[in-house]
């Protein structure tokens, strides 16, 4: 096993930590340490990281029912046009999108060139949601909650194509998404963030099967380091300040979405 194997196996634990943490980020790091680390296809690693994502935030999420922080209600209303949205990407979209898209100036702008900048810019925006100060608009527990059905249903959508194209689990917009439309409480909108990223993930995944060949050994063995990682996060997230982590996560997800970028697009 190389050097750059064995950190990309390390990196395994570090995205389960992530999302023990603060309740996303994992799918962030999971797409580079599966192409650059371990040099899979892009289009292979986005499949990966769905299975890898949704079953490492599934295991989260156990966590947070046991302590009913989840709300199921809420995880319905967004779930549902997210599940159809996602599976629908991958089996289709996905696979319909050519090897070459176009070449500019002797420069030839794949697929996979593409869905690696299309994975930065949203790596950027991820950047910009942790790392911005912003007021929370806080639920109360003792409050009868009230949806906006329409909204969290459209962004349940959005997220999962989202989710389909660059295999991001999509918490850093679900979870504000929680907050301020059905203002839930910030530890109930994580915990029911895990569940619908699990689920929609997963199911993303079966979208995949038909369209290429697992390597199931590689894929349970990352996966389980990740699984170890989530609950190593979830018992320090007792101790470390939750938003001070996110700021900084932010701002190495915007290092690492320009590096994308630039490398994608200037050294290759």
């Amino acid at each position: 096993m190389s050097t750059l194997e064995i950190f990309g196996f390390g990196a395994s634990i570090l995205i389960g930590v992530s999302l023990g943490l603060i309740g996303g980020g994992g799918s962030i790091l999971t797409l580079p340490v599966l192409v650059y680390l371990l040099h899979l296809n892009p289009v292979t690693s986005t499949a990966y990281s769905l299975f890898i994502v949704g079953s490492t935030s599934l295991v989260g999420s156990f966590t947070y029912m046991r302590k009913e922080l989840v709300n199921y209600q809420a995880a319905i209303v967004f779930a549902i046009p997210s599940f159809v949205a996602v599976y629908l990407t991958r089996k289709y979209l996905v696979p319909s999108i050519p090897s070459s898209l176009f070449t500019v100036g002797g420069f030839e702008f794949t697929k996979n060139v593409a869905i690696m900048v299309f994975f930065a810019l949203v790596m950027l925006a991820a950047s910009y949601s942790m790392i911005k100060d912003k007021k929370e608009a806080k639920g109360n527990d003792s409050e009868e909650l009230k949806f906006n059905y329409p909204l969290i249903a459209l962004e349940g959508g959005v997220v999962g194509i989202l989710t389909g194209i660059v295999g991001a689990g999509g918490g850093f917009l679900i979870i504000p998404a929680l907050v301020l439309l059905a203002r839930l409480p910030m530890k109930m909108a994580v915990g029911t963030s895990l569940l619908i990223i699990a689920a929609k993930s997963l199911i993303g995944f079966v979208g995949d099967m038909s369209n290429m060949q697992v390597d199931w050994p590689f894929l349970l063995e990352f996966t389980a380091l990740s699984v170890v990682g989530i609950f190593v996060g979830t018992y320090m997230s007792k101790y470390i300040p939750g938003e001070k982590l996110k700021k900084s996560f932010g701002w190495f997800v915007l290092v690492m979405g320009v590096y994308i970028i630039a490398k994608e697009l200037m050294f290759s």
